[in-house]
């Protein structure tokens, strides 16, 4: 048996457990970090350039609270050096009772956020570049930006090291057991004790998680990069949005933020099909291509070039598409993160600070009832 030289072991370095690991050791913890990847990775979740940050929140106004501290620790995390987030404004435009418009209203009416709600003419004559169907509507939102993933990951994990947090990458978990007063990690390379464990494990969820008993299911997403005809100078300044249609799919997509040849980045919302990490398809068809230069173009008619990049990532998505934040029912010493069904990276300062107060004092003052895995959704 290893020696118990830690107080914390953070399975997974991804978007949570690199923030977990960052705020475990700035309170003086003794961490290590395991990851089968390395650093900042783009084989699971948290990669592909952007990430959508919002507070008018469509899924459910009861996540505000955490995205209005989320924000605060996004500000934080910036004065480490390379920016990881900027505002630019949100659009959530479609029918007047699509979850897209109806909820970011309601989020921003419950919660008192800066917002407008414009007409389809008024969005065109704001922003020119979109030109939605004349009957939809659009909230446009202050706050809304993006993340970077990438160097997310990376100020999460400078600062775990920089307050003694050992993170060892290329080192694939192969199980883990909670020993009553320690808990043992076993990896490819040795096996690991510590007092506690934080579970964070993405796409990977059903493996280490098997017996959380928590259905998740792994999803193939794809990212696209569009050019323009014309040029894509006009959405370089542009705002991140949101759209849906009458039938409910959604799609989003960001500002022109990756310089004159780098195209505007867009996806489907939740359009994929289930895969399994180990042999997810990394294509992307002709098909898929297409399919989602239509579509953008009933929103966005002048992004009308070529896919010029086309990336995958993965969804780990619960039932009712919330996540699962919470000491493991069976196992006290334990704290799992996952099921973050593709909304999920926008919280990942404040769901590190959440998984430092479980792993330390077992309870955290932040609202996270929504995420019992006990919850009867998941039942």
């Amino acid at each position: 048996m290893g020696q118990l030289g830690h107080d914390v072991i953070v399975i997974g370095l991804g978007g949570m457990g690199s923030a977990a690991a960052a705020h475990l050791a700035a309170r003086g913890q003794r961490v290590l970090g395991l990851e089968r990847f390395t650093p900042a990775h783009d084989q699971g979740s948290s990669h592909g350039g952007s990430r959508v940050i919002r507070q008018s929140y469509f899924e459910d106004p009861a996540y505000v609270p955490l995205l209005l501290r989320a924000y605060e620790l996004w500000e934080q995390l910036d004065e480490d050096g390379e920016p990881v987030h900027r505002l630019t404004g949100g659009v959530y435009v479609g029918p007047e009772t699509s979850q897209t418009f109806a909820g970011s209203l309601l989020a921003s009416r419950q919660w008192d956020l800066p917002h407008e709600v414009l007409s389809a003419a008024e969005l065109t004559r704001r922003f020119p570049a979109f030109a939605p169907p004349a009957d939809h509507l659009a909230l446009v939102e202050e706050k809304g930006g993006y993340a970077r993933p990438e160097a997310t990951v990376r100020a999460h994990l400078a600062r775990a090291a920089a307050h003694g947090a050992e993170l060892r990458f290329g080192e694939t978990v192969r199980s883990w057991r909670d020993d009553g007063d320690h808990v043992t990690v076993v990896t490819d390379a040795g096996t690991y004790v510590a007092d506690r464990l934080v579970v964070a494990p993405g796409a990977w969820a059903p493996r280490l998680l098997a017996d959380l008993d928590v259905p998740v299911t792994i999803e193939r997403q794809v990212m696209y990069w569009i050019g323009a005809s014309a040029g894509t100078g006009p959405m370089v300044d542009g705002p991140v949005y949101v759209s849906e249609t009458e039938v409910g799919e959604q799609i989003y997509g960001f500002p022109a933020i990756d310089g004159p040849d780098g195209g505007a980045k867009v996806a489907f919302f939740r359009k994929g099909s289930t895969c399994d990490p180990e042999s997810i398809d990394r294509s992307v068809s002709e098909a898929e291509r297409e399919a989602m230069r239509e579509r953008v173009q009933r929103l966005l008619p002048g992004l009308d070039g070529p896919v010029l990049r086309a990336a995958t990532c993965m969804y780990s998505t619960t039932p009712d598409q919330h996540f699962v934040i919470a000491p493991h029912p069976e196992h006290p010493r334990v704290v799992v993160a996952c099921g973050f069904s593709g909304h999920g990276f926008k919280f990942v300062p404040v769901v590190g600070e959440i998984l430092a107060d479980l792993a330390i004092d077992g309870a955290t003052a932040h609202p996270i009832d929504l995420f019992d895995p006990r919850r009867a959704a998941l039942v």
